[in-house]
């Protein structure tokens, strides 16, 4: 090739999309090099469901079933074993040193089944969350007007709880982080001077408690009014979706410059998206967050999608 060919196709090159420049790589390397903001094949992705199922062994099978079947770049365990239940009024409770057992030996199951491939990331449903699913959202509501001290007490001891949860699960190998879930960062659930008061010290304390991560994923449903509640807590990615909350990407990243954003694929509509919509999806994704970009659904995709609708998003990526 003569020397001026040669060096207009490496322009060439370096301008071409980031995603399209690097060789072929691992899932974590991957996911390591999003992370850093570096060159890629691609942008790592993952999605989930619930799979609810009632043994640790069938779970971890299905999990790592879904990993294999849908190439997903992370592993995404999915946590659908309840919390221990007072034997009183469920918000007279006592700190749990390992309050999710059968979590604990499938994500022990999943770490042997995929033999160090893929990271892996828990999932952990903030103290509100766990509390109205000990009760209902009515009562925890109720509690809040009626009592307030003893609701605060409850989630006090729910955060601490779920500390040594995250502690046992981060000392597993190939567990690198925590998707921790905040579902009521939204006027359908509280206003945000409830969520400030009643959820955002335990949201805060329990992201602070685990320390640095790689991979713990700030996941949020969330509306304009309350994302400036999470600058300054400690995790490396924010999860939202773009689609409910109807906050663009472009200005999650001005709040958040330096943190790796996930999202992009719509989760409420996924089964009727087509290949091209999905290409919309993450190219419009990718290039409002920048290259610390992973590529995720705003939540889980409904349970009853079907493998060829699973199929549809790994297939657009060749992953």
């Amino acid at each position: 090739m003569l020397r001026r060919n040669f060096l207009l196709s490496v322009a060439g090159a370096s301008a071409a999309p980031a995603f399209l420049r690097a060789a072929e790589l691992s899932h974590i390397d991957r996911v390591d090099r999003a992370l850093a903001g570096k060159e890629l094949d691609r942008p790592p992705f993952t999605f989930w469901h619930h799979f609810g199922l009632p043994t640790p062994e069938e779970h971890a099978a299905r999990t790592l079933a879904f990993h294999r079947a849908y190439r997903t770049d992370i592993v995404k365990v999915m946590s659908d074993f309840p919390y221990p239940k007072p034997p009183g009024k469920w918000y007279e409770l006592k700190v749990e040193a390992n309050p999710f057992p059968q979590q604990i030996r499938s994500l022990n199951l999943i770490r042997e089944g995929l033999g160090g491939s893929a990271y892996m990331m828990e999932t952990v449903f903030n103290p509100w969350n766990v509390a109205q699913k000990l009760s209902s959202k009515e009562e925890v509501l109720r509690l809040k007007d009626e009592n307030p001290q003893a609701l605060l007490d409850a989630l006090d001891v729910i955060t601490q709880s779920e500390i040594n949860h995250a502690r046992r699960v981060l000392a597993i190998n190939g567990v690198v982080g925590i998707l921790y879930s905040v579902a009521n960062a939204n006027r359908a659930e509280m206003s945000p001077a409830d969520y400030e008061k009643f959820s955002r010290p335990f949201d805060k304390r329990f992201l602070e408690a685990i320390g640095e991560t790689k991979l713990t994923f700030l996941h949020l449903h969330v509306q304009p009014g309350y994302l400036e509640f999470f600058r300054g807590f400690n995790a490396p990615v924010i999860n939202y979706s773009l689609q409910v909350s109807g906050i663009p990407m472009a200005e999650v990243r001005s709040q958040f410059p330096s943190w790796v954003i996930a999202g992009g694929i719509d989760e409420v509509n996924y089964r009727t998206l087509t290949s091209e919509d999905l290409r919309r999806q993450w190219q419009s994704a990718a290039q409002a967050a920048g290259r610390k970009f992973l590529l995720t659904p705003g939540c889980s995709v409904p349970n009853d999608s079907t493998d060829a609708e699973l199929a549809r998003l790994p297939d657009l990526l060749h992953a």
